[in-house]
């Protein structure tokens, strides 16, 4: 996209030259009807005035005397007698003469239509047009177009008509025109420099916020503080708002490196204890070292999983029935179970295992959330222990409970065992610390709450719910 500042500058530009010309163009139709009324009036006036001085029964004389008034230098006015033998005026010209005269006519016809007197430009070569019927007209002469007003004196029985050039009133109109324009036109240079400098103006904040966002390294998170208008307020406060997201990113980051890498210091330095110990001729060291590998593994795996999960990918959901889900877990970590002496068991109070319990899910991140559940269960549990899934539609919605006969959670840590690489139970237990803050974070992305609690009779109880999981 181009520049703001040159599409502004632009645009205004474009508008201010459009709105002057349409200005110029409404200044040329008005003044031209305007004026137009304006000489209409002023002709009517001059046609009443001037019957009112003609006498009831005009002679031959009372036209010469007109004519006389009428002539000008080198175009006298033409009188014609009763028996249209017509006669120039032989009078020298009107003294006092304004050139625009040249462009007014007047003349005098009887009631028969034959004329009496002419003034100059009205018969130069024939007579002007007798008036029909009163009023104005536009009358086409000699190759010019007049604009004339009729009148019929019924005292003098005379025929009077007063006319004016087109060009005149043309003439009028353009200088009107031509006066409006050139001060538009000396003005738009000026008008166009403010309007350019108020643009600058205008511009600066955006031009300031850009400086301070280019002008930060990587190490600088702080918030933006610059004053700015109303309109770049969403744009400043969406760009702090970016900041302080991309600083806590940034810092999940950072303590995710730190504590996997001293989660993974722990176990790969007794891997090498261990199998420098096998070196030296210790066979029980070879077993210890394949637990550490086991996890190592795992460790790795739960990272991998959570790595995914804070990416926040896109995931296809779908209507599953959790019950199915469940049963294939169990029967895929029963060798497991068994391996260790537990007791593995699914029961539930109203479902029985029949009827469909569905939720709309993903369905590999919720078999991973129940699958770590189990897992988690299952290696606190302390062999000939026991594991108790339970599924049970109730009022408002579905729950699902795992319950195991391990030692629990201290009450003190239930609100923060769900954090990353926190550990409630005895080091000796294999864990990564990172089972509980996976569940958590794939029951959100699944819609469901996870609750843990310690059960009156021993062991921990976890409850995953959804609230009506039809609409999930």
């Amino acid at each position: 996209m181009i520049s703001i500042r040159r599409y502004l500058v632009r645009t205004l530009a474009i508008t201010l030259i459009a709105v002057s010309a349409l200005s110029v163009v409404a200044a040329y139709l008005i003044s031209q009807h305007e004026l137009e009324e304006i000489l209409d009036a002023q002709l009517s006036l001059e046609a009443r005035i001037m019957a009112s001085f003609l006498p009831d029964s005009p002679n031959t004389e009372v036209y010469r005397a007109l004519s006389r008034q009428l002539s000008q230098p080198d175009h006298p006015a033409q009188l014609y007698d009763d028996l249209l033998t017509d006669t120039t005026a032989q009078t020298s010209a009107a003294a006092l003469f304004h050139h625009e005269e040249k462009k007014v006519g007047l003349g005098f016809w009887n009631a028969q239509g034959r004329p009496l007197m002419m003034g100059p430009r009205w018969h130069e070569t024939s007579a002007f047009p007798a008036p029909r019927e009163e009023g104005f007209r536009w009358v086409d002469y000699e190759g010019r177009r007049w604009r004339v007003f009729s009148l019929f004196d019924s005292n003098s029985e005379t025929w009077l008509r007063i006319g004016l050039q087109q060009r005149f009133h043309q003439s009028i109109v353009n200088r009107i025109t031509i006066n409006h324009l050139w001060p538009m036109l000396l003005m738009m240079p000026l008008a166009l420099w403010l309007m350019m400098r108020a643009i600058r103006r205008g511009l600066t904040p955006i031009e300031q916020l850009s400086r301070q966002v280019r002008g930060r390294d990587q190490t600088d998170l702080s918030p933006i503080s610059l004053s700015v208008p109303r309109e770049l307020d969403g744009l400043h406060r969406a760009l702090n708002d970016f900041i302080t997201r991309l600083g806590e990113a940034l810092q999940k980051e950072r303590r995710f490196t730190a504590d996997a890498a001293h989660e993974l210091r722990t176990p790969l330095a007794g891997l090498k204890i261990q199998l420098d110990n096998a070196v030296e001729g210790e066979a029980a060291s070879l077993d210890k070292a394949r637990i550490g590998i086991e996890r190592l593994q795992r460790v790795v795996e739960q990272l991998l999983i959570l790595a995914r999960l804070d990416q926040r990918q896109q995931h296809n959901v779908e209507k599953i029935d959790v019950g199915l889900l469940v049963e294939d877990l169990a029967a895929e970590l029963w060798p497991l179970a068994e391996s260790r002496g537990q007791t593995l068991e699914i029961a539930g109070t109203t479902r029985a295992w029949e009827e469909p319990c569905y939720v709309t899910a993903n369905a590999t991140e919720l078999g991973i959330l129940i699958r770590n559940l189990l897992d988690n269960a299952m290696r606190y549990t302390p062999d000939e222990g026991r594991v108790t899934v339970s599924l049970d539609k109730v009022p408002q919605g579905l729950q699902l409970i795992i319950r195991d006969t391990g030692p629990g959670i201290p009450e003190a840590l239930l609100g923060s065992v769900t954090q990353r690489f926190r550990r409630a139970s005895s080091q000796s237990i294999s864990g990564s610390g990172l089972g509980l803050s996976i569940a958590v974070a794939l029951a959100k992305r699944q819609h469901a709450e996870l609750k843990l609690r310690n059960h009156e009779r021993g062991g921990l109880e976890v409850r995953l719910e959804w609230h009506d999981p039809s609409s999930s």
